[in-house]
């Protein structure tokens, strides 16, 4: 088998796509762990924190590289694609199931699709909408069998809502204005504006009394391993997905996000519904879809 450098590129993005996907379907659940002992701002500001630390040897060789025109697209992407959402999800999902937020996180293709055409005048095709509107519609067949077909509209869904629209407008901010920085300075530098305020918080409020405890460590290691792989790890990948495919389709990750967490929930003997599988099914032909080019 030919090495992954030499596969076909739309394959390789595929393959990136579908890694995203079980890194972050993943996270809902090593959220939910975390906060079974710390608050949502602690967890939060640890996540950020240590997703910082994890970047820090990648900073000094980022700053040759950045220009001036590069600072404002990067201080957006620090707060509305990393910062915010961090402490919104975790917020969210203080009254959610972990398994709704990564569904109602489908809605980012949505958003990076509307907000590419009416302010980054990015020109999709047919094919893309529909694609965006059939994985869509898969989300939504998951989110129904989840919750035995309640929608759970409250305060906390909106934050949920909020989040997934910053991440959007970040999404459409690298593609349009950090196309020629690559992912890992993007990504470092975003992490220098918000990790060490997080840093301080996290050491300002009760969070070293809980490391005397088991559960306080082994909390502790869900969110390192939330914020080196799922967040510094994931958001250089991502990043450097965005710009290698296009805006839509790198956020359409977040269509594949549930039938991770509707894996997760099998292994927690959970029952697979007829209507997982077809609304699957749906999700993967809208994320093709969202990928296709013009003929």
């Amino acid at each position: 088998m030919l090495p992954i450098i030499f596969m076909e590129k739309s394959i390789k993005n595929y393959l990136i796509l579908i890694f995203l996907a079980i890194i972050w379907g993943s996270s809902f659940i090593l959220m939910k762990r975390g906060l079974e002992v710390y608050s949502y701002t602690q967890v939060a500001a640890l996540r950020l924190f240590i997703a910082f630390l994890s970047l820090l040897p990648f900073i000094f060789r980022a700053f040759k590289k950045v220009a001036k025109k590069h600072w404002g697209p990067i201080i957006i992407t620090a707060f509305l694609g990393n910062g915010i959402p961090a402490f919104l999800f975790t917020k969210g999902q203080t009254h959610l199931d972990s398994s709704f937020v990564g569904i109602l996180n489908s809605l980012t293709p949505l958003f990076t699709l509307l907000l590419g055409i009416y302010f980054f005048k990015s020109r999709p095709t047919k094919t893309n909408i529909l694609g965006v509107i059939i994985g869509l519609t898969g989300a939504f067949m998951l989110s129904s069998s989840n919750l035995d077909g309640v929608f759970a509209i409250n305060f906390y869904t909106l934050l949920v809502v909020l989040a997934t629209l910053f991440y959007a407008i970040s999404v459409n901010v690298i593609r349009k204005y950090l196309a020629d920085l690559d992912a890992i300075s993007i990504s470092a530098l975003a992490f220098l504006f918000i990790g060490p305020a997080s840093g301080i918080y996290v050491f300002s409020s009760d969070f070293m009394p809980f490391l005397n405890t088991d559960r306080g460590i082994s909390a502790l290691l869900y969110i390192a391993i939330l914020a080196v792989i799922g967040t510094s790890l994931a958001v250089v990948i991502f990043n450097k997905l965005i710009k290698d495919s296009s805006a839509i389709f790198a956020s359409s990750v977040t269509y594949l996000i549930p039938i991770v967490a509707i894996f997760w929930g099998v292994l927690d003997g959970e029952n697979i519904l007829f209507s997982h599988i077809i609304g699957a099914a749906i999700i993967i032909c809208g994320v093709y879809l969202v990928n296709k080019k013009r003929a």
